[in-house]
């Protein structure tokens, strides 16, 4: 059997106190800077995607008519598709938005992000939330399980009702095909989802199939915090 003496069970205690606000620090100081921003437009992919690649063009494309619409947009802050991401929309003069974890593949913020709106985050579940929070909408290039995690995590607090709903677009539909099929084929076929979660999201190809979706939603709902 295992046993804690009294002094090491005291430096576990107060280092999970301490843990706790560090924890809370960074949900203030996220909802105050996010709170500030007007409504913005998350988009996610691979941070290995290198910028002759055609995703990161076409990230780089759907950001810049995501700031037409007047919509910031927000990403990890690193470099593959969220550098595109916010290249596209610095470069066109909208808001760019970095949301910085320490992580491989990411290690440096990436240029295209507004020097007052890096923020830097030490827990992943608390990034998270800022990006759920605060985003109008997920646009979902190729990517992996950083992608994935967000992608699902944004179709489970819809589906459970946690927060509002928001248009979900994957783009690439060769990419995302297996997946789909897995999805519909599996999930539904086997009744672990419903027929209407096949509803909380889109699978586009084109730019201005993003576009398109965003207007056409927006045209019938308000912006705002998701929850």
């Amino acid at each position: 059997m295992i046993e804690n003496n009294g002094k090491g069970l005291n430096e576990l205690k107060t280092k999970n106190s301490w843990m706790l606000f560090k924890i809370m620090g960074e949900f203030v100081n996220g909802f105050e800077q996010m709170g500030l921003l007007n409504p913005c437009v998350s988009i996610f992919g691979s941070a290995r995607t290198k910028p002759e690649e055609k995703d990161y063009v076409q990230a780089t494309e759907i950001a810049a008519q995501v700031v037409k619409l007047g919509f910031g947009v927000i990403t990890g802050g690193g470099p593959g598709i969220m550098e595109a991401a916010n290249k596209g929309a610095q470069q066109a003069g909208g808001v760019s938005v970095g949301l910085n974890i320490d992580l491989p593949f990411e290690q440096n913020n990436n240029p295209y992000i507004d020097h007052d709106k890096v923020l830097n985050f030490d827990y992943f579940f608390v990034r998270k939330v800022m990006f759920v929070k605060y985003s109008q909408a997920f646009i979902v290039m190729p990517g992996g399980f950083g992608t994935l995690d967000e992608l699902f995590e944004a179709l489970t607090l819809i589906q459970t009702l946690k927060i509002k709903k928001f248009p979900i677009i994957m783009v690439g539909k060769s990419f995302w095909s297996g997946m789909m099929d897995w999805i519909k084929k599996t999930l539904l076929e086997k009744k672990k989802i419903s027929e209407e979660d096949i509803d909380l999201f889109s699978c586009v190809d084109t730019t201005d199939e993003v576009i398109s979706i965003l207007e056409k939603f927006y045209s019938a709902q308000e912006t705002g915090p998701n929850f």
